[in-house]
């Protein structure tokens, strides 16, 4: 039903959702507009305020402060009889306003789909779309009707536990994938957040919380566009991040939450602060006290506070005294107020209070969790063992292989482990299979007490299984790691296994890229299957069993060693590229100066030729469309699914340009033998880049092709861009 209220309430005010974040036509404007603003005429200015205060459900949780006013989100309530209680009691208010109900759901709520990177590892949006809109479906059902999703930082270094909830390293992937999550929460009815704005996976060492730096033109370039994208896509509204960027504080930075934001870009919806962040403004040292804070978050841009109450408590006094002006405040409730009526919430029932909790997965959503965990997957080494030989015995080792909870990952709602299947289920369910199983150790692995009935395992085997990573709170907010390694004793657990001679496939359950150091030469295979969720463990089990092809991808090059990151593929080029005869050159002395795997790197189970690559056009004027073609062919015995990735250069302009960036891909299914052209095109527009203040150019010159399956794609031809 969801839908279908939000479906009315928008073609009632003739919303148009797309580049100026959902900017009313003059024409259509007065159904929502006269609305809102007879509402606001009629609040007094503490009624206001109150719509700007978002608190955390909790057990001192006051009704009354609801039936007043002076409450206008709530979140982590998630009983559907509680939520119909909160918003009985808003509508007891003077005006009747209901309260937005805010929770994040990152990745699923009851059914929990794999981790947002992953997904994006599955180079297709439209996946991300319809997992979005299930999860957002079981989050209205309960009267959840905003989330905290999704997460569209750039993320260049893996010791970030963050890094999960987003895209990886790419804006295009970012922006695609943003623009997909953002249009399937709103298929389901619930408003999204855009987080956290801006530059927030910059922090410094990868440490959550820390400052950022970022140049301007980067954050133009690299940082912001998935940002964009959201807001093209309708996004209901953005948080602020932690961080501070370029030494200013971003809930206090009037500069980005104005300037770019709603003045160049035009942005519509609210803004949120994070957790606590107008709090977080004195220990930043940029106000000496909460009437400061809530000033300056207030004039810079902030909307709505998380938490924190400086608005509550001290932004009345602030007006009063002349040091904001009360058309601040009312603007800053115009946004959260439209942001409701577009939402339809005024006219939307109340969830069914005869359930207590969401209803358990149904097989539909099983099986697109089932189906999203194997897009996810990416198979990073394969020496012939996978998939698993028929009638084998198979060892399956780990405390990760046989746990349901951990497969979740982190961020994971309403998720109950009792519902998800372990990779060892998985494993024995299959038809003909003979599987034991044997810890080894823990996760944290601190004692080495199994390592030898792990071995013996493994020795009456024929195949060994090693499922091996991190745990669920090893990944995601304040789970930064200063190594990449398998935790605790793992790598050496994993050492030993390998050492009794039988083939080991290694499965991966990690948010991020894990160092494996010189074993990984000496494994017959490596699936990254990340946190896979629900039904994490029969989809591991079609990829090994090969019922189902891998063909993830990289959407993060992967570290040899914790000391090269960040290395993200598109960087500039160096004044003095990498020459193994010269001393004095792009390197380390003690490590390969290159990642393990590439960005856009995924192996499959069949093989393929790429050729006949052809640029019918080669001089190309703003306003083209630069065409790329290409024959691939599935020369292997399988069926299989590869992702044809297209990857630009500017030769020479006006500032250093990276080496190389993603600018288009396609994803293409084939049988053994058979063959497709592909096409791939690319915007003239979409070539340029941003200069320091702000302006996007697109420079005349000679710009090469690169055309392959993972970002180390042979050079292919070149094209001009004409004055």
């Amino acid at each position: 039903m969801r839908p279908t209220f939000w479906t009315r309430a928008l073609g009632a005010a003739a919303l148009l959702a797309c580049g100026t974040g959902g900017a009313l036509s003059d024409q259509a404007v007065s159904p929502l507009a006269q609305r809102l603003e007879g509402l606001l005429s009629r609040m007094t200015l503490e009624e206001k305020i109150g719509q700007l205060n978002l608190v955390p459900y909790s057990p001192t949780f006051d009704r009354g402060d609801l039936e007043k006013g002076r409450i206008g989100a709530v979140m982590a309530v998630t009983k559907p009889q509680e939520i119909a209680d909160l918003q009985a009691a808003a509508r007891r208010a003077r005006h009747g306003i209901p309260v937005l109900v805010g929770l994040d759901v990152l990745h699923g709520l009851r059914t929990i789909f794999p981790v947002p990177m992953a997904e994006v590892a599955s180079f297709d949006p439209d996946l991300a779309k319809a997992t979005a809109r299930q999860a957002g479906r079981e989050a209205a059902a309960i009267g959840i009707n905003w989330t905290f999703a999704p997460m569209a930082d750039l993320a260049r270094d893996p010791r970030w536990g963050r890094m999960n909830e987003g895209f990886g390293e790419d804006p295009l992937l970012g922006r695609l994938f943003t623009r997909a999550r953002v249009a399937g929460f709103r298929e389901a009815g619930i408003a999204s957040t855009l987080k956290h704005f801006a530059g927030y996976g910059s922090a410094m060492g990868g440490r959550d919380y820390d400052m950022g730096t970022i140049a301007p033109a980067d954050l133009f370039d690299s940082y912001l566009p998935p940002f964009k994208g959201g807001i093209e896509a309708g996004s209901e509204s953005v948080m602020s991040a932690f961080l501070s960027l370029n030494g200013m504080p971003v809930s206090a930075n009037r500069a980005l939450l104005t300037g770019i934001l709603r003045e160049k870009w035009g942005y519509g919806g609210f803004v949120v602060s994070d957790w606590n962040s107008v709090g977080e403004l004195l220990e930043h040292g940029l106000a000496k006290d909460p009437a400061e804070a809530a000033r300056k978050a207030l004039l810079a841009g902030i909307d709505m506070d998380m938490y924190s109450g400086f608005y509550t408590a001290h932004l009345a006094e602030e007006v009063k005294a002349g040091r904001v002006p009360e058309a601040a405040v009312t603007e800053a409730a115009r946004r959260v107020l439209r942001s409701k009526l577009r939402m339809g919430l005024f006219e939307r029932p109340d969830p069914d209070t005869s359930r207590t909790e969401p209803l358990p997965p149904s097989s539909e959503a099983r099986e697109l969790a089932r189906r999203s965990a194997r897009e996810s997957a990416v198979l990073l080494r394969n020496r012939g063992g996978l998939p698993l030989p028929q009638g084998k015995r198979t060892a399956v080792v780990g405390d990760l292989g046989q746990t349901q909870r951990h497969l979740l990952g982190p961020h994971a709602a309403m998720g109950r482990w009792e519902d998800g299947v372990s990779v060892l289920e998985g494993l024995r369910r299959r038809e003909g299979a003979t599987v034991s199983y044997a810890q080894g150790c823990e996760i944290e692995c601190q004692s080495d007490s199994g390592f030898a009935a792990a071995e013996q395992a493994a020795r009456e085997a024929d195949m060994v299984v090693a499922v091996l990573g991190e745990a669920n709170e090893m990944s995601g907010e304040a789970a930064s790691r200063a190594t990449l390694t398998l935790p605790g004793r793992q790598g050496e657990l994993l050492d030993r296994l390998v050492a009794t001679g039988k083939p080991v496939v290694l499965v991966l359950i990690a948010g991020r890229p894990i160092e494996l150091g010189p074993v990984v030469d000496r494994l017959q295979a490596v699936l990254m299957a990340w946190f896979p969720g629900t039904e994490g463990g029969n989809a591991v089990a079609d990829l090994l069993f090969g019922d189902a092809d891998p063909a993830g991808k990289l959407p993060v090059s992967w570290p040899r060693s914790v000391g090269q990151v960040p290395l993200p593929y598109d960087l500039p080029p160096t004044g003095r590229p990498h020459d193994p005869q010269n001393h004095y050159t792009y390197r380390y002395v003690d490590e390969a100066i290159t990642p393990l795997f590439p960005f856009g790197f995924g192996l499959t189970y069949t093989e393929w030729s790429l050729s006949d690559v052809q640029l019918p056009q080669r001089k190309l004027r703003a306003g083209d469309q630069l065409a790329v073609g290409a024959t691939l062919r599935n020369t292997g015995s399988r069926s299989g699914r590869q992702v044809v990735q297209l990857y630009i250069r500017q030769l020479h302009a006006s500032r250093s340009r990276p080496a190389r960036q993603l600018k288009a891909f396609q994803k293409v299914r084939l049988e053994p033998g058979q063959t497709r052209r592909v096409a791939l095109r690319v915007p003239v527009s979409e070539l340029g880049f941003h200069l320091d203040e702000g302006s996007h150019v697109v420079e005349a010159g000679r710009y090469q092709v690169f055309v392959g399956t993972d970002s180390k794609a042979p050079l292919a031809g070149e094209f001009e861009v004409l004055p």
